[in-house]
C-alpha cells in the first residue's frame, strides 16, 4: 500500500507540475498578447496619422495641379495672342514699306 501512496504522490506531484508548466506558457503567451495589442494600438495611431496627413497632400497636390493647369492655359492664350502680335506687326511693318515705297515714287515722279 505504501508503494501505491508513493506512486500516487508521483502521479500527483507531475500533475503539479505540468498545470505549473501551462499556467507559465499561459503567462508566456498572455505577455506576448499584450505586447502585439501596444503594438497594434500603436500602428492603429500611426496609421490614423499617416492617413491624415495623405488626406491633407492629396487636397494640396490637388490645389497645385489646378494652379498649373491656369498657368498652362494663360501661357498658351498669352503666347497665341502673342503671335497675332507678331503677325500683325510683320503685317503693319509690310504695308509701311509698301506705303514708303509708293510715296518715294510718287514724289520722285512729280519731280
Amino acid at each position: 500500500m505504501a508503494q501505491q501512496g508513493a506512486s500516487l504522490q508521483n502521479y500527483n506531484n507531475e500533475l503539479v507540475k505540468c498545470i505549473e508548466d501551462l499556467r507559465s506558457k499561459r503567462e508566456e503567451v498572455n505577455r506576448q498578447i499584450l505586447k502585439d495589442e501596444e503594438q497594434k494600438a500603436t500602428i492603429q495611431k500611426d496609421l490614423s496619422i499617416l492617413t491624415d496627413r495623405l488626406s491633407k497632400v492629396n487636397e494640396s497636390l490637388a490645389k497645385h495641379v489646378q494652379a498649373r493647369k491656369e498657368y498652362d492655359t494663360t501661357i498658351q492664350e498669352t503666347e497665341a495672342a502673342y503671335m497675332k502680335i507678331l503677325e500683325s506687326s510683320q503685317t503693319l511693318l509690310n504695308v509701311l514699306k509698301r506705303e514708303s515705297i509708293n510715296l518715294q515714287k510718287k514724289k520722285q515722279s512729280s519731280n
